[in-house]
């Protein structure tokens, strides 16, 4: 061995020491965590079982077993709680009002009909996104409550055909000619199927209401319009959803509000793609919640933390914290998993791991829109496995609602400004997709402290970035069809390191805004320079090539003379 060979020997495992000790190999990434996953326990019940037909309950679908389902829950709590079972069969009802200490138990078999008849549902007043507002009681509802559960086998049907109205763009030509035939009536530009003129005319109706501050009894003129969520939970703790279907809902699917402790598994929640507001769970000002190993099939955001819009959000001031999804799949949705629009009370501590989108329109969708205000952070997303997803993999949308966003004014960050910040993206793979991804900030408050790491992407076109800053991309493959890898406008600290992409296109890095500056790419050939763009209005020397500290170790490595043998 030639002294020059030995010490660069040396040298070499010396370096692969310090990068083991620096950049641990494989990390545990739950381990690395600022936060505690939480290890929630489910709800006991007592060894009761109390059947709904004991209470006069008939499986025809025809017989409204309202009641028989008032009666079976009122007994078993009444007697320290335990289990109310549904038989298989078809199970006709209104509302059902769950109390604390009960377990709503399907059997296999068993499908609890929700009636379509308006007349079985109440008007209440229920709380949208921090704002009080009429509606329609939830087909399952309860309130203050603790120790309850919906477990087994079997499905629970909202009937949400008879509330939704369906947009004309989501139907085929045979479907909407079918809805037409069903009856209801369709708008003025025939773009919106309605089940019914009451329906069609809801907005307008509240509105009056609403100017005229109408009593509750009132809004009975716009019953049709006020949809339900279909389980309505509100500041509920030890919740158990554990195994049944939950489909066809007149509204949100699930809908816990500032609930905690909850576990949410093993569950499937299906709406027909073209459901109007066909969310399937969404946690709002919650925390301390897991859902795992369940699946989705909605007709819009499929797994959605929010917090409560706008000001009255912000008022209410409770984020959705401390949430672990795993091991779930989403096929149709809007989103896959999703944060926000509103998420004004802030929402953080939220991990999410093994993951497959499949079809869903967005993978990852991140929205709000000036006016909500809210910080979302400490976000953790790992092993996250898309195919053919029809829009953006990743998106991050601060200009979601439309609002307020004229460009030829300048805005000031205020309470009423969003902050998306401080989110790690790890091992993440999309298989086809119209982008890779969209990181859109905003001008006064750019999306900022992102990472992405170990992420493959094949797509149309690959990944745009507007008003954002310190964001690291490492052990990045990109093979877009067009375009350039990276387009950026109005983005500043940068880093790049360990990237491929489509060498066979022309540009590499697309660079605008006269706010884009500090782009490092880390231990890249100095050819690269020729395949990145960079607008006239933008710093020309925006770009800096640097090199790792493992490189810069095997770079002075190289440079040092050989070392002769002691004599």
């Amino acid at each position: 061995m030639t002294p020059a060979k030995g010490f660069t020997q040396i040298v070499y495992f010396s370096v692969i020491l310090f990068s083991f000790l620096l950049f641990p190999h494989s990390p545990a990434f739950a381990k690395e965590l600022p936060f505690v996953v939480p290890n929630i326990k489910a709800p006991v019940f007592t060894n009761r079982n109390f059947s709904i037909t004991k209470y006069g309950a008939v499986a025809d679908g025809l017989t409204k077993n309202t009641k028989a389902f008032e009666k079976a829950i009122n007994a078993c709590a009444n007697s320290g709680g335990g289990k109310v079972v549904v038989p298989k069969g078809i199970w006709l009802t209104g509302p059902i009002a769950l109390k604390s200490n009960v377990n709503l138990h399907l059997e296999a078999g068993s499908l609890i009909l929700f009636s379509p008849d308006f007349n079985d549902y109440p008007l209440t007043i229920r709380s949208s996104g921090g704002k009080p507002e009429v509606c329609c009681v939830p087909p399952i509802f309860g309130e203050d409550l603790h120790n309850i559960a919906i477990t087994g086998s079997g499905i629970i049907d909202g009937s949400g055909h008879a509330w939704r109205p369906v947009k004309k763009s989501k139907t085929t030509e045979s479907q909407w000619q079918n809805l037409i035939s069903s009856g209801g009536v369709v708008d003025e530009k025939s773009k919106i199927w309605y089940p019914s003129v009451e329906a069609m005319n809801g907005p307008k109706t509240v509105e009056k209401l609403i100017a005229n501050n109408a009593y509750i009894k009132d809004y009975a003129a716009a019953k049709q319009y006020l949809r339900p969520v279909m389980v309505g939970l509100v500041n509920c703790k030890n919740v158990l959803l554990d195994g049944p279907t939950f489909q066809n809902s007149p509204n949100w699917n699930i809908h816990p509000l500032l609930c905690e402790n909850m576990i949410i598994q093993n569950i499937t929640v299906r709406n027909p793609w073209y459901s109007q507001n066909g969310d399937g769970l969404d946690p709002e000002s919650c925390r301390n919640v897991i859902i795992r190993n369940c699946k989705f099939d909605v007709g819009d955001d499929a797994i959605c933390m929010k917090s409560g819009k706008d000001e009255e959000g912000r008022s209410r001031a409770v984020p959705t914290e401390n949430v672990a999804v795993e091991n779930c799949i989403v096929y149709h949705g809007h989103g896959g998993f999703v944060i926000g629009s509103e998420m004004s009370g802030g929402i953080r501590n939220i991990y999410v791991r093994n993951c497959n989108f499949l079809g869903t329109d967005t993978g990852l969708r991140f929205k709000s829109a000036r006016g909500r205000g809210g910080i979302v952070e400490k976000i953790y997303i790992q092993d996250i496995y898309m195919k053919d997803i029809p829009q953006d993999a990743i998106i991050f949308d601060l200009f979601y609602s439309g609002k307020n966003n004229s460009s030829d004014r300048q805005f000031v960050a205020n309470e009423e400004t969003p902050v998306f910040k401080n989110m790690h993206f790890h091992n993440i793979v999309c298989s086809g997709a119209a982008r890779a991804m969209t990181i859109q900030g905003l001008p006064e408050m750019p999306t900022r402290d992102l990472t992405f790491e170990n992420m493959s992407f094949s797509a149309k076109q690959s990944i745009n970035c507007f008003e954002t800053s310190n964001i690291k991309f490492k052990n990045v493959n990109i093979m877009q069809e067009k375009g350039p890898a990276f387009d950026m406008f109005n983005c500043r600290n940068f880093e790049f390191e360990k990237i491929t992409f489509n060498e066979s296109l022309p540009v590499f890095m697309n660079l605008t805004g006269e706010k884009t500056n500090n782009i490092e790419l880390k231990d890249f050939n100095k050819s690269i320079m020729d395949k990145i763009r960079v607008d006239e209005k933008t710093n020309p020397d925006a770009v800096i090539i640097s090199k790792s500290v493992i490189s810069y170790l095997f770079y002075v490595t190289d440079l040092l003379p050989p070392i002769p043998l002691l004599k």
